[in-house]
C-alpha cells in the first residue's frame, strides 16, 4: 500500500496535479462565490509557467545534480551497484529489452565494469505488476550489460526491489551474502543520486557515487548567460522542463518523506 500510495499522493503536489486541483476549485469557486474565482485560476496559471520554465527547471534539476559531481578517476572498488528504472521490458510490440532516458545507468556502470573498476555488478530492480508487469528490471539490465561485453558470472541480481530503500536494503543482503565489505561504486542518475547516497550509507554501505544521465550541463547553463536567444526561451513555457520541474520535486519529496519514515 506504501508503494501506491508513494506513486499516488505526491501527484496532487507535482506542478500540474496542483493546477488542476486548483482548477476544480475555481469551478467551485464560480458556482458559490464567483467574486473568488480569479484567484484559484491565477495561482494555478502562476505555477504552470514556473513549473514549465527553463529558467526554474534548469535551477531546481542542478540543485540536486551537482551534489555529487563525478571525480576525473574513479578508485578501485569491490563491486559495481546499479539502480533499476531505466529499462523497458520485452512487451509486445517490443521485440527485445529496451531503454529510456535512465538506461545511461546500465551503459555507463557496464562501461565502468570494462575499465576494470570493479570485478562485479550488482543489479537491482523489480517490476510492479500493476505497472504493467514484465521480467525483473534486473534481468532486463543484465541481458544488456551481456550484450555489452559484460560475462553473465560477473552479474549478481536482485530482482525484487520496488523503491530506493528496498534497493538498499537487498543489496546489503547481497553484499553481505557475498562477503563484500569495502567500497562500491553506485551507479543511478545524477538527479537521484543524493537520495541513494543517504540511503546506501544508512544501511552501513560504503558506497562511491557514481552518477550518470546529467540533464543540466555547464555547457547549458553559459549558453544561457551569454545568449540572449537561449535566456529568453529559458522563461516561456515548455512541457520538457514542466517534466524536468516534477522530476526534481519528487526528489525533494522522496528526500522529506524518506527521512520522517527513517530511511535516511
Amino acid at each position: 500500500m506504501f508503494l501506491f500510495l508513494s506513486k499516488l499522493l505526491p501527484l496532487f503536489i507535482y506542478p500540474l496535479g496542483l493546477s488542476c486541483l486548483l482548477m476544480i476549485a475555481a469551478l467551485i469557486t464560480l458556482w458559490k462565490r464567483p467574486q473568488w474565482v480569479a484567484l484559484p485560476i491565477a495561482t494555478a496559471l502562476i505555477i504552470l509557467l514556473l513549473g514549465s520554465s527553463g529558467w526554474v527547471s534548469k535551477s531546481l534539476v542542478r540543485s540536486l545534480e551537482w551534489q555529487n559531481l563525478p571525480p576525473a578517476q574513479f578508485p578501485q572498488a569491490e563491486a559495481i551497484i546499479v539502480l533499476g528504472g531505466g529499462v523497458k521490458s520485452a512487451s509486445p510490440p517490443r521485440s527485445w529489452v529496451e531503454l529510456n532516458e535512465a538506461g545511461d545507468r546500465i551503459i555507463y556502470a557496464s562501461r565502468l565494469y570494462r575499465q576494470g573498476k570493479a570485478p562485479v555488478l550488482i543489479l537491482s530492480g523489480g517490476r510492479v505488476d500493476w505497472k504493467g508487469g514484465g521480467t525483473p528490471e534486473s534481468a532486463d539490465m543484465a541481458e544488456i550489460a551481456q550484450t555489452l561485453g559484460v560475462p553473465a558470472s560477473a552479474i549478481l541480481e536482485d530482482p525484487d526491489s520496488h523503491n530506493t530503500h528496498q534497493n538498499a536494503v537487498n543489496v546489503g543482503k547481497i553484499l553481505d551474502a557475498k562477503g563484500i565489505k569495502g567500497s562500491v561504486l553506485l551507479v543511478t542518475s545524477a538527479m537521484h543520486m543524493t537520495r541513494s547516497l543517504l540511503i546506501f550509507q544508512r544501511q552501513g554501505i560504503k558506497v562511491i557515487a557514481a552518477p550518470t544521465d546529467f540533464q543540466i550541463t555547464q555547457q547549458e547553463i553559459e549558453a544561457s548567460q551569454r545568449n540572449w536567444q537561449a535566456a529568453a526561451l529559458d522563461f516561456l513555457p515548455d512541457t520538457y522542463y514542466l517534466h524536468q520541474s516534477t522530476k526534481a520535486l519528487k526528489e525533494y519529496i522522496g528526500l522529506i518523506v524518506y527521512r520522517l519514515r527513517g530511511w535516511l
